[in-house]
């Protein structure tokens, strides 16, 4: 692991976050407060923020409504990830990617079985591209936002993170739409 380059600057993201839950309402989000606390304190702009229940199509649909705002680069949803029959998030995720970012799941769960051990197989973490924004789906534990955001998310959003970082090839992700 390579620490942040000193000769770039730092460029903040537009980051959304979208709590999944049927039970949640916005004065006991605790993780959704996790992650908009680590995002601040780490430069970048709350975009926006949400709170919906377990619902794949309006999940998705509000995905696609962010993927589409100019204004937003980013959409971290937290909740809806496990495996019991509401657990819907990973499938709307799913229904708006264009590309799918396999390795996210993988190192999540990495870094998932240090904390948790074998219980890390439990969740269904997931991420990837969709008109030009990045998707993740975070399980609704604070602990495993706070994990997602501190052993991963933090370092792939800090553009002064070598060899490579998400904020590099932020532009890029939607460079198939464009005119040659």
């Amino acid at each position: 692991m390579t620490s942040p380059a000193e000769e770039r600057d730092f460029i903040p993201v537009r980051i959304a976050v979208l709590t999944v839950s049927d039970t949640r309402m916005p004065d006991d989000d605790v993780s959704g407060d996790t992650l908009v606390a680590r995002l601040r304190m780490a430069g970048h702009e709350l975009a926006a923020r949400d709170l919906l229940p377990d619902d794949r199509a309006a999940i998705a649909a509000k995905l696609r409504e962010w993927c589409a705002d100019p204004g937003i680069d980013v959409v971290i949803s937290t909740g809806g990830t496990g495996l019991t029959g509401r657990d819907v998030t990973v499938e709307a995720h799913r229904d708006v990617y264009e590309k799918e970012i396999d390795a996210f799941g993988t190192v999540f769960t990495n870094v998932s079985m240090v904390k948790i051990g074998t219980s890390a197989v439990q969740s269904r973490a997931t991420a990837g591209v969709a008109g030009g924004t990045y998707l993740f789906a975070l399980p609704g534990s604070p602990g495993a936002c706070k994990d997602a955001w501190d052993e991963i998310l933090m370092a792939q959003f800090d553009y002064r993170h070598t060899p490579c970082n998400f904020v590099e090839i932020l532009p890029r992700l939607d460079e198939h739409r464009r005119r040659k």
